[in-house]
């Protein structure tokens, strides 16, 4: 499935074909047995498939949800869903990056804090590096990994590739994974977010207005 969203993509941008050719179709042994889905998304679609599973996963969590994603500028029914969630009792955690290698992006980012925080979500600024992590993981039953980062243009604009995991092994794993990123990470609290100096809540607001052209 990989191989062939990857020739569709090269379709797109060159008109070569290369179906025919033996050597793009290896046989892969499978040594393990983990149910998962591979979903794509891009220009080349009416639809947003991506965002359409995080949506339907975010709305199915009923114990917790754990995102990790370095670009965080999620379109209104990601940003509903998930503080739907909150409010309505589930435990959501997020990890964005507490230094980042795009400082409109970042910025942008950060405008979103004060909103999740309002919402009782768990925010954490990663403090080790740029985290790049891009995933999420439902109640310990499922999880996503690919290249799609939680914001509207790789919802909507660019070509991206998500595994949808239906593993309990492997979400436990990633989970765990997740749980060292948190503690390596600052957890965000509300009233000391709200003390955030005036010139840098107008670095989010400017940042923000800007997020639909990055």
């Amino acid at each position: 499935m990989l191989q062939v969203i990857f020739l569709v993509d090269w379709y797109f941008v060159s008109k070569k074909v290369f179906v025919k050719s033996q050597k793009y179709f290896p046989v892969v042994k499978v040594k393990t047995n983990h149910p998962l889905q591979i979903t794509a998304s891009g220009p080349d679609s009416d639809w947003a498939s991506i965002m359409q599973a995080f949506f339907a996963a975010i709305t199915k969590a009923r114990k917790h949800i754990f995102i990790s994603t370095p670009y965080f500028a999620p379109n209104e029914s990601i940003l509903t869903a998930l503080k739907t969630a909150a409010l309505s009792g589930i435990e959501v955690r997020i990890i964005l990056p507490g230094k980042s290698d795009s400082t409109v992006v970042y910025w942008s980012s950060m405008s979103y804090i004060t909103e999740l925080l309002e919402a009782g979500i768990h925010v954490y600024l990663f403090g080790k590096g740029f985290i790049h992590s891009k995933i999420l993981m439902i109640d310990s039953s499922f999880a996503t990994v690919g290249s799609a980062n939680m914001d509207m243009r790789s919802f909507e604009d660019n070509f991206e590739v998500m595994a949808m995991i239906y593993d309990e092994e492997l979400t436990r794993m990633l989970e765990g994974r997740f749980v060292k990123d948190m503690k390596r990470s600052k957890k965000l609290k509300l009233k000391q977010w709200n003390e955030r100096p005036l010139k840098q809540s107008i670095k989010e607001s400017l940042a923000r207005l800007f997020t639909p052209l990055f």
